[in-house]
Parts: C-alpha cells; structure tokens; sequence
C-alpha cells in the first residue's frame, strides 16, 4: 500500500556546524580498473550551498546526510535518503519548499542515491517545482515519497508533467497531499505517456469521482502500472460509479498487481463488480477494499469467486461489516476450494465467536493461508481457545497475526498486537526497520514472487 504518530518537536535553532574539513572519496575501484569520478561529500555540497544561499543549515538534515556519507564511504550503492519529519528517534526540523532546493541541488548529480524519502515535511506546492525540477534532471531516482508535504493542485501538476519524459521512477507516493481532482486528472493523463512508473500511491489525496474514472480508463492501457492506491476520493452520490469502471479496468487490464480502494462508499453491489471482473482477471494479488460498507450478501459474491480464482494472494476487508455469516462464507471456501490465498483481514467487521472459529477451522485445512487478522471483532471463550491453539502448535506464527494470547485465571484471552497488512503505511516505528517481512502485505507478495522466481 499502503495517521501518522505524533511529530517530535522542533529542535532550537544550532550554531552552523564547522565545515567539513576532508572530502571523502570512494575507496573502491570499478573491474575495468578505471579510476572512479571524486564526487564531494554530501555534507560537504550541503553547506557550501547554503553558505552560498545564506541559508539555515538543518541540523536534522545535516546528520542523516553524514550517515549517508559514511555509506557511501563503504562503497554502497542504491542508497536511500530518508529524512522523515515525523521521525521519533531524533529532534527534527522539517525541512520547507527552499530546503529541499538545496536538497535537490546536492542530489542532482550524485550517482549512489536512488530514493528519496521526504514525507511528512512542509515542502508545499514551492518544493514540488524543485522535485518535479529533480525528476527531469536526476536519472538515479527510482522511488520518491513526498506523502503528506501540503502539496496541492498546482504542484502536482508540475511532478505529473515531469514524469512525461522521466524514464527511471519506479515507484512515486504523493499520499496526503491535498491534489484533488484537478491534480488527479494530470496524473491520469500522465500514465498515458510514462512507461516506467511501476507503482503509483495517490491515497489521500482528494480525488473526484472523473480522476477515478480517468484512472480506471487509463489503466485499461496501461501495461507497466503493477499497484495504484486510489483510497478516499471525494465522492458523491450513492450509485458506486467508481467500481463499475474499475470492475470494467480489471477485465482488461492483466499487468496490475495491487489495487487500493480503501474509502469509496463501496456496497455490495460495488464488491459484485469487482468480483465478476475477478473471474476472468488473472494478474491481480493484493485487492484493498478496507473501510467500505460491504456486507454478508458482498460475501457470497468473493467467497464464489475465491473458489476459481488462483492468484488473489492478500484480501483486505477490515473495516465493513461481513459478521458471522459472511466470515463463515469465505470459511467454507477457504477450507475445501482456495488454495492460493496467503493473508486476509476481517478486523472490525462486527464478526462474534461463531464466524471467528470458523475461520479458524478453515486455516487446519488450508495449508496456504498463513497471515490472518482479526482484532476488533467479538471474541468470546471458544475464539480465544482456538486462535491460541493455532498459534502455541505453529500453524499460525506470531507476527502473522494481530493477537497474542494470555491466561488469567485458567482462562484463555486476546490481547491486541500491533501488525497488520499496513503496517507502517502512514507512520515510522519508534525504533528498528519501518516495516516486518511476516507483517506487511507488500513482503507477502515479495516472498510469493520470490518463491516462483525459479519455476518454469
């Protein structure tokens, strides 16, 4: 995929670190035995450029740049900057529209970062000029996270033209930034022209009912896109126009991977057309459709579907309202039918004891389904009993799940673990990686490739 915690505050206003009094060079040389082109510290471009500009150096910005320095010194290659201003672990002044200027400027030409990661500053449309600047000049770039930067109409404007001609972006999320339909419809048309942009997140971002459409129509194209994330566009009336388009995108369309609906006001009918394109779609993986009002009757539409389909591999329904006879449908197919499914999440779907267990019975027959969520239902005694049995005999590992058991009085509970399918989509861990390989949905069908990577 695919809020943030709370932003550590503002550290006060340094003195200028010294100048960087060495220049580290690679300590490497490349097979051909070519001398390698001397490239200045990023330290180094850092502040002699706001030297130049009279500009405050970020104390925030100026370490994570000496880390990266140190890798390069290292001789790593691929490296990406992250300079997150929701990070916990250290005092942080979010850089503005004019820092990453500076920022950009240092990273034009350096040819060992391939990622930026941004999110969470106050760029605003001014930094947007300068990122759309550095996408048309920076040929290393392959993912770029400007999520939640106050970027609106005018600057996504400026970074979907940018990518007209770019050719090296993989992976690009604007999540958050205020775009709306305006911005939406630049992005649309822009994915008529890029042929590299692989993945695509525009979740947040206030889109209107004709930049869905446009994307879906688009993407009936388009044959490089492998995940889109169009969660919660601004959308109005009750006739789900959305899901039609896209169920007609996904009989088409035999390229995308993941698709994101979170937040469309889906009903049951919505789920029916998604499903129906389901049938004869076999390329699709990762379907969200997290936070809609689909029932028990969408149910009977996925369970059917479920039953021939062989490459849907994650399922995200949290957030609706499928209770126990919908949990009990997709039980029965899980059990005798799907063998294809690895994760699926029912948290908060209204679902009591009858339903939990029932999928917990379908998890000892169906070897292949190995993450499942459940925490916001009803649970009573037989729930507790049976999800700690699945995870005290190993069928169901602990960081798989999103509950742990624990004994009080000789009687068995669930307590609330933090993973899930989106784990670390809008915030960062107080400490540690930002994201778990058992517990993210994008590492689920990272190993699935992985694991096919040599079959014929």
């Amino acid at each position: 995929m695919w809020g943030g915690g709370k932003v550590a505050a503002r550290a006060k206003s340094p003195s200028p670190p010294p100048a960087p009094t060495t220049i580290p060079t690679t300590s490497w040389a490349p097979a051909d035995r070519s001398v390698p082109e001397i490239i200045a510290s990023l330290q180094e471009d850092y502040y002699n450029l706001c030297m130049e500009k009279s500009r405050k150096i970020n104390s925030f910005v100026w370490h994570l740049l000496q880390e990266v320095d140190e890798e390069i010194e290292k001789g790593l290659e691929g490296i990406t900057l992250n300079i997150p201003g929701n990070s916990r672990l250290m005092p942080v002044e979010r850089i503005t529209g004019e820092d990453f200027w500076i920022l950009s400027r240092i990273l034009k030409k350096n040819p060992y970062i391939n990622g930026l990661d941004v999110r969470y500053n106050l760029m605003s449309d001014v930094g947007a000029y300068y990122a759309a600047r550095l996408l048309q000049k920076q040929h290393k770039l392959i993912y770029l996270n400007l999520m939640f930067n106050d970027i609106g109409p005018e600057g996504g404007e400026l970074i979907a033209k940018a990518l007209h001609k770019n050719t090296t972006l993989k992976y690009l999320r604007m999540t958050g930034n205020k775009i709306e339909n305006k911005g939406g419809m630049f992005f649309a048309a822009m994915l008529q022209i890029n042929s590299s942009l692989e993945k695509l997140d525009l979740g947040d971002c206030d889109l209107g009912m004709q930049s869905v459409i446009a994307f879906a129509t688009v993407l009936t194209q388009n044959q490089t896109i492998k995940g889109i994330n169009l969660n919660r566009p601004i959308l109005y009336g009750e006739q789900e126009e959305s899901t039609v388009h896209l169920g007609h995108m996904l009989k088409e369309n035999h390229c995308l991977v993941a698709l994101h609906v979170c937040k469309h006001n889906m009903k049951n009918c919505g789920i029916k057309q998604l499903c129906d394109a389901l049938y004869l779609n076999r390329s699709l993986r990762y379907l969200d459709v997290s936070c809609n009002k689909i029932t028990r009757d969408g149910m009977v539409c996925l369970a059917d579907v479920l039953k021939s389909n062989t490459t849907l591999e994650v399922i995200d329904l949290s957030f609706n309202r499928i209770e126990d006879v919908g949990a009990k449908y997709l039980s029965e197919t899980l059990a005798s039918h799907n063998r294809s499914l690895k994760a699926l999440s029912v948290v908060n779907n209204n679902i009591k004891g009858e339903g939990l267990v029932a999928l917990s019975q379908s998890m000892k027959t169906n070897p292949i389904l190995s993450n499942v969520y459940i925490w916001g239902n009803k649970f009573d005694e037989a729930t507790c009993v049976a999800y700690s049995d699945l995870i005290q005999t190993g069928r169901l590992k602990p960081d798989n799940t999103d509950v742990e058991p624990f004994v009080v009085d000789g009687h068995v509970y669930l307590a609330e673990v933090s993973n899930g399918l989106k784990k670390h989509y809008y915030w960062r861990p107080t400490y540690g990686e930002a994201c778990s390989q058992s517990s993210n949905a994008e590492e689920i069908l990272q190993e699935s490739k992985d694991g096919r990577a040599g079959e014929p």
